[in-house]
């Protein structure tokens, strides 16, 4: 997840961000060369990581099997490239980037926002999802509604999200508050371990009511976030199978199938289509 410094409405919000990126640069020396896609192909397995930590994007069932929305686009992003199996590889916001790098994993699914910092590191397909970002807080607060109500309090956040960048760089004094994923960040906010936390307002809201935690959305979207999938630099003929499965699952309406299922009826593909040329 990530956040731009632009706070404005959900849909009006999302940052530019120019997603299509060179494929041309070299990979980088911790890699392994050679274009991703023949590797998979060859391997006959897409290697996906996500946090397994963050529903409904993507987290474990009662079996212990990796499910979500993540977890569907993945498979049927892998179906359509040609990959028969999908190796999902759990690991954190601080991670993805080098394991990308290092190749410990092919792409990474789970909600990835599109910044510049991560745009020099590694390449990233068209979107697949938007998301909004939300101020938390324990139910029983009633003195937090802004952004400006956040000096020197205690923030929580996903450690490695732009959300703690933003926290750090954007609340004057702020104690920023780290965490592994939300679930944790939220459960500590509601036995009053800290004063908001910063998330999606979607997962958030959807954790709180799973979970029973006594937490609550506050004031208006703070940001919106463009999400894509990332993968290592270089692998050009990659990203142009990636962006064709994720246009085609547009547009023949498996993505809509698929939001409708995990996000309570919203319909991923009206979200996309807010979006500037520019920004898809």
């Amino acid at each position: 997840m990530g956040m731009s410094h632009i706070r404005r409405p959900f849909k009006a919000a999302v940052s530019l961000v120019a997603v299509v990126v060179s494929g041309v640069l070299v990979a980088c020396s911790s890699g392994s060369s050679g274009d991703v896609l023949q590797q998979v192909r060859d391997n006959g397995t897409l290697r996906v990581a996500l946090t397994q930590a963050n529903p409904p994007w993507n987290f474990l069932d009662a079996s212990g099997q990796p499910v979500g929305y993540d977890v569907d686009v993945a498979r049927e992003v892998a179906r359509r490239i040609g990959v028969d199996n999908v190796e999902f590889v759990a690991s954190n916001f601080q991670s993805f980037i080098e394991g990308v790098r290092a190749g410990r994993f092919d792409i990474v699914i789970s909600g990835q926002t599109v910044t510049d910092e991560r745009k020099q590191q590694v390449d990233f397909s068209s979107p697949y999802q938007v998301n909004g970002v939300s101020i938390f807080t324990a139910s029983s607060t009633n003195s937090i509604d802004s952004l400006e109500d956040l000096r020197g309090k205690v923030i929580a956040v996903s450690a490695g999200t732009t959300q703690e960048k933003f926290a750090s760089e954007e609340v004057p004094d702020a104690q920023v508050k780290t965490y592994q994923n939300a679930t944790l960040g939220l459960t500590d906010l509601g036995r009053g371990n800290a004063d908001a936390m910063l998330v999606s307002r979607f997962q958030g809201s959807y954790l709180a009511k799973q979970n029973g935690l006594h937490v609550k959305p506050v004031g208006p979207l703070l940001e919106s976030e463009v999400n894509a999938m990332s993968f290592r630099k270089g692998s050009a003929e990659f990203k142009k199978e990636i962006d064709k499965a994720i246009a085609d699952m547009i547009e023949d309406g498996s993505l809509t199938k698929i939001s409708r299922k995990w996000l309570g009826g919203l319909d991923m593909v009206e979200e996309l289509k807010e979006l500037q040329p520019e920004q898809s």
